[in-house]
């Protein structure tokens, strides 16, 4: 993973949403944390391309963004709300959704689609209908379908919301077990405990770069 801002802003009007950033990231696992509206998000959207910026670049393993007709395909993002970008109803049938037009067979497809669940021992899940899905299982299958597509890095914003401590525990232990680098968007401070690199914005700017419990430490003082 190579992903550097450079002077990398966005503002709408006269409100900066985030203030001029410069830094690189190239660590496995990075945590982001701050309070609702402190940029964080802006951040993670500008890694992926959904959002462009305004002034200066961000640079994605060689790739300026701004250049980008679309969203990166190396970066794959999973939604606050994993059932909002689940779109057909039959899980099995949404994973495939994401390899259509890549030139592969019927069954090659069946076979990838399968074989993501199955890499979180969850290919039972393969012909259940996403409303009968608990939080674990969406968050499951939300991570299937983006994961199906290859990308090498993955941005999930806020994981583990709303999830009660039996679905918490296994996202995490999902997290942790993830070959693919991962950027943790999240409130709940015990999931980026142990990461080495944490950022924390605040107000639109990035307020602490810092291993876990120092960026934490800040982010208290913060909130306090």
């Amino acid at each position: 993973m190579d992903i550097r801002f450079e002077e990398a802003a966005v503002s709408y009007g006269a409100r900066e949403a985030l203030a001029p950033l410069t830094l690189s990231l190239t660590e496995n696992r990075i945590g982001v944390i701050g309070l609702n509206g402190s940029g964080k998000t802006t951040f993670a959207r500008l890694i992926n391309g959904l959002t462009k910026p305004t002034a200066g670049r961000v640079i994605v393993n060689g790739r300026d963004t701004a250049g980008e007709r679309s969203t990166l395909p190396e970066v794959g993002f999973i939604f606050q709300q994993p059932q909002n970008q689940i779109i057909l109803p039959i899980v099995r049938d949404d994973i495939a959704f994401g390899l259509k037009g890549r030139g592969l067979s019927k069954a090659e497809i069946e076979t990838k689609a399968e074989g993501a669940l199955a890499r979180f021992g969850a290919a039972h899940l393969a012909p259940r209908r996403a409303h009968e899905l608990s939080g674990g299982e969406l968050q499951i299958a939300a991570l299937s379908a983006v994961l199906v597509t290859g990308p090498n890095i993955l941005i999930l914003d806020e994981p583990t919301n709303q999830l009660d401590l039996k679905n918490r525990a296994l996202v995490q232990k999902i997290i942790e077990g993830l070959p693919e680098n991962a950027i943790v968007i999240t409130h709940d401070l015990e999931l980026i405990a142990d990461f080495g690199r944490v950022l924390v914005f605040h107000e639109g700017r990035l307020a602490a770069d810092a291993p876990a419990a120092d960026a934490i430490a800040r982010y208290r003082e913060i909130v306090a």
